[in-house]
């Protein structure tokens, strides 16, 4: 069976060495090509007849993981393998959150991306070792998980931030206020705000909350 495969990624010479890979085999084809994630979930939207989707995850725009999550919504049938070269655990996490049927690394030679591919296209999933165990890792700790979903709720405005600097160096509203050419009501609304998105009750928590989800 003649095995139909897209691949999106925005460095050329990367897409042209995948490409080369595949066609090291008969049983592969490459359908098309697209240069980030708006144009891959465009293209899938407009040729569904793919079996396999190779997705780099760092994209300008809509990056991999947001592309996996909007084509497994409207083409489930479609199995999506990350292959980037980025292994850190909250990429793996949201990956796999989006609905990626696997995950490799570009390091991969063509003789085992063409094993996992096939793996992935029978039913199993696609994965480097190391991902393996850093995958297993996060299954046995529910609280790294849950810091990551935390994260992906706090968006704080420019300026919020930037009163949430302040508020780490120590300084008071009215402080605040004079280094950010603003009214102390103003800050203080800011920092209600940030109480509100952060889920805290105190200066004190905000700064360590931020701290923790790389914010400040």
């Amino acid at each position: 069976m003649m095995i139909r495969i897209a691949i999106a990624d925005d460095n050329v010479f990367l897409v042209k060495s995948t490409v080369e890979k595949l066609q090291f085999f008969e049983d592969f084809t490459v359908k098309f090509t697209a240069k980030d994630g708006l144009e891959i979930v465009k293209k899938v939207a407009d040729n569904p007849n793919i079996d396999v989707i190779l997705m780099d995850i760092e994209m300008p725009g809509t990056d991999g993981i947001e592309a996996a999550h909007a084509i497994k919504q409207g083409f489930p049938q479609i199995k999506i393998i990350m292959l980037t070269v980025f292994d850190n655990d909250e990429n793996i996490f949201n990956a796999i959150k989006a609905g990626a049927d696997g995950y490799l690394l570009k390091e991969i030679d063509p003789e085992e991306l063409h094993k996992k591919i096939l793996e992935t296209c029978n039913g199993g999933a696609a994965m480097h070792p190391s991902i393996a165990f850093k995958t297993l890792k996060l299954l046995r700790n529910p609280t790294v998980a849950d810091s990551f979903e935390s994260r992906e709720e706090i968006a704080l405005s420019a300026r919020e931030t930037e009163v949430l600097e302040q508020i780490s160096k120590g300084l008071n509203y009215i402080n605040i206020a004079e280094n950010l050419f603003l009214s102390p009501s103003t800050v203080r609304k800011h920092i209600e705000n940030i109480y509100g998105k952060l889920r805290v009750h105190s200066k004190l928590e905000a700064v360590e909350k931020a701290r923790r989800n790389n914010l400040i």
